[in-house]
């Protein structure tokens, strides 16, 4: 097998902790079909990839052809959109299982999904729609990751989303949900520093107290992605570069993380990958300077300029072109 070597700045940094036995991947990007042939031609040196989970669970023929090959050269990291822990269905334990063979097939180094629900009464609403930030819907988010965690026979990691509304009857910010969730289910987090970005300018909060009130010996990996700027609000559409606050947050989670895996996603008006692969590859340009001034870093993000008149994809369209 002919790997070539990954680009990983911090490898042999003892700075870099693992994470509930999971360690530092260095820099990835998100598996896309438009991609797949560049990937299989030149095996770029990518240290690692990510997947939607859903795009691979029911599917066989050359995607999952392609997967394979893929997994043998390339760690991978799974990342589904349907697992809807905070629901009040019943878990969903047959996609449980398809999720459980899924990882074991491709050696998944993890599984994520999202701090959300996403339908009820079975019916899917395509949304990552967030949930009552309180002591009941902690409870009950808890109880349904520590059934999930000892079905999948390992720790779940979960991601926070990007939010356009908030409730009324949350009674703590997110920061501090994630963190007694993350302590009492003893599961994973997955840091979106985009979405952090993006929920703080609609929702008007401070993004730094967010990066710095999570429990960063819990964060196994971190987002990068692009957003787009609608003047009232903001969307997280993963359809262009990092700004550059968000390259300032991104430094500031490095820091006091100590480094963890690094993933960029890009999921609409998708670039050939050289491009994308660069994107991700910025990150270096903040490590160091994030290891050394993270203490320092305590300054409130700008918001973005303005995205050109284009219509705005939805923030899952990737889901369904890949699914389909």
């Amino acid at each position: 097998m002919n790997h070539r070597p990954p680009i990983n700045p911090g490898r042999h940094n003892p700075m870099i902790h693992e994470r509930l036995g999971h360690p530092n991947l260095g820099l990835g990007v998100g598996l896309r079909t438009v991609h797949f042939p560049y990937i299989l031609e030149h095996h770029p040196p990518v240290d690692w990839f990510e997947i939607i989970s859903e795009n691979f669970m029911d599917s066989g023929g050359r995607p999952r052809y392609v997967l394979d090959q893929i997994a043998e050269r390339y760690p991978i990291v799974m990342h589904g959109v349907s697992l809807s822990i905070g629901s009040t269905d019943r878990l969903d334990f047959e996609y449980l299982e398809k999720l459980k063979r899924l990882a074991e097939g491709v050696k998944a180094r993890w599984v994520s999904d999202h701090l959300c629900w996403t339908g009820v009464a079975g019916r899917n609403t395509h949304d990552l729609l967030p949930i009552p930030l309180n002591e009941q819907s902690l409870a009950h988010v808890v109880e349904r990751i520590r059934v999930v965690q000892d079905y999948l026979g390992r720790p779940l990691v979960l991601e926070n989303p990007s939010s356009y509304v908030t409730f009324a009857d949350s009674t703590m910010p997110e920061w501090e949900f994630l963190a007694r969730m993350a302590e009492e289910a003893g599961c994973g987090l997955l840091l979106d520093v985009n979405n952090v970005y993006v929920s703080s300018v609609n929702h008007d909060f401070d993004p730094v107290e967010y990066i710095r009130g999570v429990p960063h010996h819990r964060v196994v990996q971190c987002h990068l992605a692009g957003h787009t700027n609608c003047r009232t609000h903001l969307i997280d559409t993963h359809d262009g570069a990092v700004i550059d606050p968000v390259w300032e947050l991104y430094r500031l989670a490095h820091g006091l993380t100590g480094g963890v895996s690094t993933l960029l996603e890009w999921d609409a008006r998708i670039p050939p990958f050289p491009i994308v692969h660069a994107e991700v590859l910025r990150a270096r340009d903040y490590m160091a300077a994030g290891l050394r001034t993270s203490a320092d870093s305590d300054h409130k993000a700008a918001a973005c300029e303005p995205e050109d008149g284009s219509s705005v994809p939805h923030p899952l369209a990737h889901t369904v072109v890949e699914v389909a």
